[in-house]
């Protein structure tokens, strides 16, 4: 196990003044043993800052260190890391024990020790009835699991994850988050995810890096990046659905801006903001109404979005309701730079 390191790292392609920039300067320090999940939309970068920590991508300035050793000119092999892709990158002609053997085959492991992971990593993963079955005759999640399961029996320092759900259907997904969870936990090893949902960083993640345009706009847990995001850009990609973010609502001073999630809005009798209805959302438990905040009958406002739970009397389309924030969940940012302020 070790800690990855992360001092002033920049990505370039191309050079001088042409060159385009894709990762801005980061510095972060992933703990021994910790599970850290790279999240942002796509082209923000996180797939590219993955890829150098695996020797895939070369650094073009800063350094980055796993255990206390800079890797920046070691070759992938030579780094002590196992990656798994979105693509399951399975032998088809080879079965499953052979798929999780072959690379301790090629490191030339005495076959009584290759035997002995393979079936220590399919107990871990319950595939041990699937070990002489063909890539061919297991459904896409057997198949990650397998694809996990060669990961582990390199039994390596880090763990790179790279978007490994995407190819899942939504239950499946699901399913395997929490099995990588588990994983997690029984094994302890320093773990990098990346991924662009962030239902998944939230579940999976004891700590989080939130990417923008290459840029690090958040280093925390996720009840951290929740409950007090950095920046704008935080508050509206963390959240479903996000924060919303307002500048003409009453009270809100010039170059301010004022974040309120959904689910802290409430209906109120009176002395409430106007909220015009012009969609809603059936989602069983809850109910989530979109409308224009602020303006008049006949137009204006910001688009909102309000949270409600089944117990709530629901409105119709074309209705004004009179909302309000809980005054102690309110986020304040800067109109100019979107950063986090105070009043």
């Amino acid at each position: 196990m070790a800690t990855i390191e992360f001092k002033d790292v920049i990505k370039r392609y191309g050079s001088g003044p042409k060159a385009n920039q894709v990762i801005h300067g980061v510095n972060a320090e992933v703990g021994d043993g910790e599970f850290v999940v790279i999240v942002g939309p796509s082209g923000c970068g996180k797939s590219t800052l993955l890829r150098m920590v695996a020797g895939l991508e070369e650094i073009t300035d800063g350094t980055i260190s796993i255990g206390g050793r800079v890797v920046n000119r070691l070759e992938p092999a030579e780094r002590d890391i196992a990656m798994v892709f979105q693509n399951y990158a399975l032998y088809p002609h080879m079965t499953v024990f052979d798929n999780m053997a072959y690379g301790l085959k090629i490191k030339k492991v005495p076959a009584h020790e290759i035997k002995a992971r393979v079936d220590q990593a399919a107990a871990i993963l319950e595939l041990g009835g699937f070990l002489q079955r063909k890539p061919h005759e297991l459904s896409g999640g057997q198949r990650q699991r397998v694809a996990m399961g060669r990961a582990i029996v390199r039994q390596p320092q880090v763990f790179l994850f790279d978007e490994p759900l995407s190819n899942l259907d939504a239950k499946l997904r699901a399913q395997t988050r929490l099995e990588i969870d588990k994983l997690h936990r029984e094994l302890g090893i320093t773990s990098l995810f990346v991924t662009h949902d962030q239902v998944e960083a939230m579940t999976l993640a004891e700590r989080m890096i939130v990417m923008n345009a290459g840029r690090m706009e958040q280093f925390g847990t996720p009840d951290e990046v929740y409950h007090r995001p950095a920046t704008t850009f935080v508050a509206g990609f963390i959240g479903a659905p996000p924060m919303n973010l307002l500048k003409t609502a009453p009270g809100v001073p010039e170059g301010r801006i004022l974040g309120v999630r959904p689910e802290h809005l409430r209906v109120v009798p009176h002395d409430g903001w106007r909220l015009r209805v012009e969609t809603i959302e059936m989602l069983g438990a809850e109910r989530l109404v979109y409308g224009y905040l602020g303006g008049t009958d006949a137009g204006g406002g910001e688009w909102s979005i309000l949270r409600m739970n089944e117990t709530e009397q629901p409105p119709a389309l074309s209705d004004t309701l009179l909302v309000a924030p809980l005054e102690d969940r309110v986020h304040w940012f800067d109109a100019a730079t979107g950063a986090r302020a105070e009043h």
